[in-house]
């Protein structure tokens, strides 16, 4: 997952820097993932609008309930659906993955953008997470792949920018995040999962 060679310019001056095949079909994969979740609650969420009485798939029972989460105030934030923010958002990532894998590079701005935009979307992902476990007290399936989808990408791409150097930061970091970015992604998505388990403990051991 390192800068496509010959991409760049003089260390001197502004540049544009690709990417191996390997994150570029990260972001394609993470992408898409979100790009589907984000559809699918978006389909629900007009069924619900019509059927005040219609069930989504994925309520399937009184914690896994979309149906819950969809009918929160916190399932519409900014004052329209959540999911319509990530049917943009996603679909962006998509095409810079794809871009990246027809041999694009992209100048720092570029990343630097892109990165801004992950760490509002891991932000607002740990936001809605603390409600659905402790204010909606449900889960959302399809939510949860979006979840996964947004942690993935957001260590990784946040990895790329501090090893182009995009983001100072000391030798040592750069070098973890070289050999240890999925150890990052393990101990996020762990601690994601203990507490849904521990939130819900009783209701799985039932």
């Amino acid at each position: 997952m390192t800068p496509a060679p010959g991409s760049g310019a003089t260390s001197a001056g502004p540049r544009s820097v690709g990417a191996g095949r390997a994150f570029a079909v990260l972001l394609v994969i993470t992408g898409a993932a979100g790009l589907l979740a984000s559809w699918v609650i978006t389909l629900d969420k007009f069924k619900l609008l019509q059927d005040p009485d219609f069930t989504p798939g994925c309520s399937l029972n009184p914690v896994l309930s979309c149906g819950s989460v969809m009918e929160s105030d916190q399932a519409s934030a900014f004052g329209f659906p959540n999911p319509m923010l990530g049917l943009v958002t996603y679909g962006i990532v998509v095409c810079a993955g794809m871009g990246l894998l027809a041999g694009a590079a992209f100048p720092r701005w570029y990343w630097l953008t892109f990165e801004a935009g992950c760490v509002f979307g891991i932000g607002f992902v740990s936001w809605l997470q603390f409600e659905s476990l402790y204010r909606i007290n449900a889960l959302c399936l399809w939510c949860c792949l979006a979840w996964l989808a947004t942690i993935v990408l957001f260590w990784y791409l946040t990895s790329f920018v501090v090893r182009t150097g995009f983001v100072p930061a000391p030798e040592p970091v750069r070098t973890f995040f070289a050999e240890f970015t999925w150890l990052l992604v393990l101990l996020h998505i762990g601690i994601v999962g203990m507490l849904i388990l521990t939130r819900w403990w009783d209701f799985w051991t039932s």
